[in-house]
């Protein structure tokens, strides 16, 4: 269709703070109420092996040793939301699509307002 809109992120996103939505674990395995909050990166661990060998690799002289990555082309990430089943506490993730601005549990878009 010629009067389509070009593909982009959406502006903004909000998501209610609960979400009634099926849970797989082997406790549950029917729809229940989970609470959904935004993923995020846990820490870097400095014992894991890929860190343990580029410390080792950039300790001395020379200077940086592994490329560093400059091309960076994307503007917004995917949003993961974590579920989690309020009956058995099992968590799953959830991919939604590219956003600008995300929010969990703000104010409801009412009937006849933008």
């Amino acid at each position: 269709p010629p009067n389509r809109k070009p593909h982009s992120a959406t502006t903004m996103v909000n998501v209610p703070k609960t979400k009634k939505t099926y849970c797989k674990s082997k406790e549950c395995k029917k729809h229940t109420l989970h609470k959904v909050t935004q993923y995020k990166k846990g820490k870097d661990s400095i014992a894991a092996q890929g860190k343990r060998r580029y410390d080792r690799k950039q300790s001395g002289y020379g200077g940086q040793t592994k490329p560093v990555f400059h091309k960076k082309a994307k503007t917004t990430k995917k949003i993961v939301l974590r579920l989690q089943c309020q009956g058995c506490k099992h968590v799953s993730q959830h991919a939604i699509k590219r956003c600008k601005h995300f929010e969990i549990g703000g104010d409801k878009k009412g009937k006849g307002t933008s």
